[in-house]
């Protein structure tokens, strides 16, 4: 059966737009290396997101990995508490710089990491906490705050999923001692392929600038390791080509997202985001009551056209190469019967009550 609708289709900026700034690109003949365009989007993007000390990444997972090593979490007799409801990346990105993950269980409304979970004596042997904000939704913050408050923990949040996510009026990137950004071709914004970092300190930040760049410092000598995780200027020419419209494209998004719960309010449960939030039209998970619904779901839908995907599964505490160190029951369970239906930034309010009708159609 063809794809009618995909689970996600990147949006492309008008041609002549684009062209533009490659142009620019062959006209300086400058490729890489934090270059004029690199220094543009990271400049705009700042503003437009209202926090300071951002820098641009080749992508989403060198965005943590250069974070914790910016960070100092060298110590990997210590482990990082992390969430098991997430992305590959976040678990993996983790175990890759040879931490051990300890996964904490998730909240069952937020879907969020559960802070009331995490001990004192379990922060104090952590030498971070890793947190996601589910689907773009605002972890719960201030507890994890008051966890680590005086305490040498970090508390790095893979915001991967929240870009241009507010709590409380303020970017929720300016939480934590760095956040993280996607800044892959199926996010809200894109740049082909890219990511970003927002610390809360400046000296962080300069640190991880030269780690990027094989550890070089402004003299040109390598004093720390490093590692190439540098943004070209051809992706940063695709970013700047969607910038001026990224707002109109969330709106679509989150227009998209308030018609499949209207529509579906009755059929499923949803994630409830937290007071002071909005949902960012990141994503359209539905939880069904079941895995053997979610299954026949997705079969049903299959063959009407309509691609699916089970964002998350499974969950990462049951992944032998994370180590399946916590208990996580209600993550292991959720993770079972979650699925996400079809969003992107050129998806109708006509379109969604289409795929509407045939999830109606084949729960019956």
């Amino acid at each position: 059966m063809a794809i009618k609708f995909p689970i996600v289709r990147p949006v492309l900026p008008a041609i002549d737009v684009y062209q533009k700034y490659v142009q620019s690109v062959f006209d300086s003949k400058w490729l890489t290396n934090s270059g004029p365009l690199h220094q543009q989007l990271e400049q705009r993007l700042a503003e437009h997101l209202g926090v300071e000390h951002l820098m641009l990444v080749a992508n989403g997972t060198f965005a943590l990995q250069v974070a914790y090593q910016a960070l100092g979490l060298t110590d990997s007799s210590r482990p990082i508490l992390t969430t098991p409801f997430s992305f590959a990346a976040t678990a993996s990105s983790v175990a890759w710089q040879g931490h051990q993950c300890q996964f904490v269980d998730i909240d069952s409304s937020s879907l969020n990491i559960d802070p009331k979970l995490i001990t004192q004596e379990q922060v104090r042997a952590a030498s971070a906490i890793v947190a996601t904000h589910v689907f773009g939704n605002p972890c719960d913050v201030h507890h994890l705050e008051k966890l680590t408050k005086g305490l040498d923990t970090k508390v790095i949040y893979d915001a991967a999923h929240a870009f241009n996510c507010r709590l409380n009026g303020e970017s929720v990137l300016n939480w934590g001692d760095a956040s993280t950004l996607s800044l892959h071709a199926t996010k809200i914004f894109h740049c082909v392929e890219g990511g970003a970092i927002v610390f809360k300190k400046a000296h962080d930040l300069q640190r991880a600038k030269e780690m990027i760049n094989f550890g070089f410092n402004r003299h040109q000598y390598p004093e720390n390791v490093g590692i190439n995780a540098k943004m070209s200027e051809m992706h940063a020419a695709m970013g700047l080509s969607l910038l001026d419209d990224v707002d109109a494209i969330q709106e679509q998004r989150i227009e998209a997202v308030d018609t499949y719960k209207s529509l579906l309010n009755d059929d499923f449960e949803f994630q409830q985001w937290v007071d002071g939030s909005c949902n960012n039209g990141a994503y359209m998970p539905i939880l069904c009551k079941d895995e053997k619904q979610l299954l026949k779901l997705m079969q049903h839908l299959t063959e009407d056209g309509v691609q699916t995907r089970r964002y998350f599964y499974p969950s990462l505490s049951e992944v032998e190469c994370y180590g399946k160190r916590g208990e996580t029951p209600i993550a292991n369970e959720i993770s079972r019967r979650v699925l996400c239906l079809p969003l992107y930034g050129d998806l109708t309010v006509s379109e969604v009550k289409q795929i509407c009708g045939m999830v109606k159609s084949a729960l019956r």
